[in-house]
């Protein structure tokens, strides 16, 4: 058992504050460092966690004998953080994706297993309301034999920054960006499974994808070794009509049910359970979940919960869905 667990938050933009903030809102946590390259980040930071010892880089940070690191810096650098603070004996809870394809994201998870640290990653949609009251019916066999689920996730904006549409920096486009809570989901209520075959569409500004661009529409047809069929489709700046359009919906042989966001929302949701052609409602907004998957981590954290063999086998699983699906992509 860890009382109150220190904390460095090492990136803090908006994603990494808002984490900073539920977390030390929980009262779970002393929020001990801070570090980012932007005066104006930190300075927004200091003003959730005042008492924050403002660091130049993560070994500073590390100096300071923390229970664990938030990082929420840009795709690129999570490997080696997470890598680089696991080795120092400290457990990291980071943003997706932990790598870039699943070799670096099975290198964090063997420094995980080295150091014997928890190590979390932010797949926040499984926390929401909805997903909670999905999840048992699906695992609990309410909805027989699953045998399809159907996955979408469109941003009518995109990122706002220019890394993300550098390659080498965030290992892809929109794949990578919303594909992986999709592939998330989708493996985390199939019991195991992995991928059987892939085949997948690319493009960029309407066109094929091709050389370094990153794809900004994707559509990708996964069979999973469980018989399961997932269909996946995602964008950014798609004319979708809304801000976002955001569903996971799974289908069995007894039942059907689906998360959908309302309205354009890219926070609010409605669940349902649907039985032929009558569905009940099993969540509706509102529903402040986006810093749940962080409190869970940090909750565990106090707990003394170690390396968790399953739930970091789930990373890699998801991350060779992605590299999958970025093959059958780009053959030819």
């Amino acid at each position: 058992m860890i009382d109150k667990p220190r904390i460095g938050f090492l990136g803090t933009g908006w994603i990494g504050r808002h984490r900073m903030a539920a977390m030390v809102g929980s009262g779970m946590v002393e929020a001990v460092a801070i570090a980012d390259p932007s005066a104006d980040m930190l300075a927004e930071a200091q003003a959730v966690a005042p008492a924050a010892t403002v660091c130049a880089t993560l070994d500073d940070m590390l100096a300071l004998g923390l229970d664990g690191v938030v990082i929420a810096t840009p795709s690129a650098l999570h490997a080696a953080q997470s890598i680089r603070a696991l080795d120092a004996g400290t457990a990291v809870f980071c943003q997706k994706p932990l790598g870039r394809d699943a070799m670096e994201t099975a290198a964090v998870v063997d420094a995980a297993r080295r150091a014997d640290r928890l190590l979390g990653v932010d797949l926040s949609y499984r926390h929401t309301a909805g997903m909670r009251a999905i999840a048992p019916l699906v695992r609990g066999g309410a909805l027989g034999r699953l045998f399809a689920i159907d996955l979408t996730f469109h941003n009518a904006y995109g990122p706002d920054k220019p890394w993300f549409y550098d390659r080498a920096q965030s290992g892809g486009g929109c794949v990578m960006d919303l594909g992986i809570h999709l592939a998330d989901l989708a493996l985390w209520l199939g019991g195991g499974a992995r991928v059987a075959a892939v085949d997948a569409a690319l493009y960029a500004g309407g066109l094929p994808l091709t050389g370094e661009a990153v794809e900004d529409y994707a559509a990708a047809t996964v069979r999973l070794d469980n018989g399961v069929t997932v269909r996946l489709a995602c964008s950014w700046r798609l004319h979708a009509g809304q801000d976002a359009v955001i569903e996971a919906a799974f289908y069995g042989t007894d039942g059907g049910a689906a998360l959908r966001n309302v309205g354009g929302s890219f926070y609010d949701f409605t669940a349902e359970h649907f039985r032929g052609t009558t569905r009940e409602t099993l969540a509706v907004p509102p529903d402040d979940w986006g810093g749940r998957a962080a409190i869970d981590w940090a909750t565990r954290l106090a707990r003394g919960d170690r390396f968790d063999a399953d739930a970091a086998g789930e990373f890699v699983a998801t991350a060779r869905v992605l590299d999958a699906i970025y093959a059958a992509g780009t053959r030819g």
